[in-house]
């Protein structure tokens, strides 16, 4: 955990509670365990003050339930008071597993529902707790960000909408377009990258990288994702290299223009190993077609990162990618619902974020600066430096 000198002498904003939806309750439970960790272990100025009695707990989650009608119909019980605390709001949209009965049919949770159900929660609180803040790793309609047309402004609409309910802070992961905050520019809004977890659970995973420009490129799938290669090939000292999209504008198919084609402006890849870094796989055709043509350009290794891996049409293009020898490894966060199954697949690694956000609810209960948890690259440089003299990472 960083900076961990100013943790000792700072003050909490108020007693911290964990509101983890049930979207989130596999995270939400790692993110408590690693808090009550801390706090244990941490010799706080104020740990044994009667003035801030519940710094250091057993538990940190809150006792709560969303229960439903046999109409769907839902709401939020809250069964203990939130009179004062500090509350950390976990959601994940994407949690396709959950479901709901409605008229006696079984109905999955979509995003929409997710939100919902997160807006319950806060009206539950009726104004009581001290501050709320909501953790929402996947941004809740992130990608419907702009509007080329005449269409809905979602995104931008829902954090707006969230801070008039009185969210004073947002926390989110590699939104698609952080400009998004924006829509209430006087709201806290933080925006995370993975950047580090991946560096570790790569160099975890792999034992024979060569990390610098004439061995490793870093790929960038499309346009929207270069920001994210120029910083990680900055940082590893690798070459840049993009994809541009050529899409057919004039066609939409299930909601979006169709891909024409994938077309590299980038240096020599052949011999040289690849990292492509992106937000999201969703289907993952793109992905897969990209890491074909760059194995087509002769490349040695193809590794794929991702934040979130949504998998929307399934694993079996990735699957017989990995059989033809497409791709080496798939990684991806814990930050938003994996399918079980894809924790089983050989060429797959989790980079766990669950230490790093509770670093970053710590921090922010303590009201400090989130540049000590936000800027991974010292932190990065530190364990490359390990790697190369030969040292054996460990993933967790």
């Amino acid at each position: 955990m960083p900076n961990l000198h100013e943790l000792k002498n700072a003050r909490p904003v108020a007693p911290l509670k964990l509101v983890v939806l049930n979207s989130a309750s596999d995270l939400g439970s790692k993110v408590n365990k690693y808090l009550i960790k801390f706090r244990k272990k941490m010799n706080n100025v104020y740990n044994n003050d009667p003035a801030f009695q519940g710094y250091s707990e057993p538990n940190y989650l809150l006792n709560f339930s969303t229960p439903r009608f046999n109409s769907g119909e839902g709401k939020a019980v809250l069964n203990e008071t939130v009179r004062g605390k500090d509350l950390f709001i976990m959601v994940d949209v994407c949690n396709h597993s959950l479901t709901y009965k409605m008229n006696g049919y079984i109905n999955r949770m979509s995003p929409d529902n997710h939100y919902q159900e997160l807006k319950r929660v806060i009206a539950a609180t009726n104004g009581k707790a001290h501050r709320i803040n909501v953790i929402m790793p996947y941004l809740y309609e992130g990608r419907q960000h702009r509007r080329t047309g005449r269409e809905s402004l979602d995104c931008a609409y829902a954090f707006e909408e969230l801070t008039e309910m009185g969210v004073s802070n947002f926390i989110t992961f590699d939104a698609h377009d952080p400009r998004i905050q924006n829509a209430a520019p006087l709201s806290g809004f933080d925006n995370f990258t993975a950047h580090y977890q991946f560096t570790r659970a790569l160099l975890a995973s792999v034992n024979d990288l060569v990390l610098d420009k004439d061995h490793i490129i870093v790929i960038s799938p499309d346009e929207g994702a270069m920001e994210r290669a120029i910083y990680f090939s900055s940082v590893l000292g690798a070459d840049t290299g993009l994809f541009y999209k050529r899409r057919d504008y004039s066609t939409i198919v299930n909601g979006k223009n169709p891909i024409v084609a994938h077309e590299f402006l980038g240096n020599d890849i052949e011999g040289k190993d690849i990292i492509i870094v992106d937000d999201i796989i969703s289907s993952g055709e793109s992905m897969v077609d990209t890491a074909r043509q760059l194995k087509a350009m002769k490349a040695k290794r193809v590794f794929i990162c991702a934040t979130f891996g949504l998998f929307t049409n399934g694993l079996e293009e990735f699957d017989k990618a990995f059989t033809e020898g497409v791709f080496e490894k798939l990684f991806t966060t814990n930050l938003c619902y994996r399918p079980p199954e894809l924790l089983k697949k050989p060429y797959y690694i989790e980079a766990d974020m669950s230490n790093f956000l509770a670093s970053i609810i710590d921090f922010m209960n303590h009201d400090l600066s989130m540049e000590n948890v936000s800027t991974p690259t010292e932190k990065i440089q530190n364990i490359l430096e390990l790697y190369n003299d030969g040292t054996v990472i460990d993933e967790k």
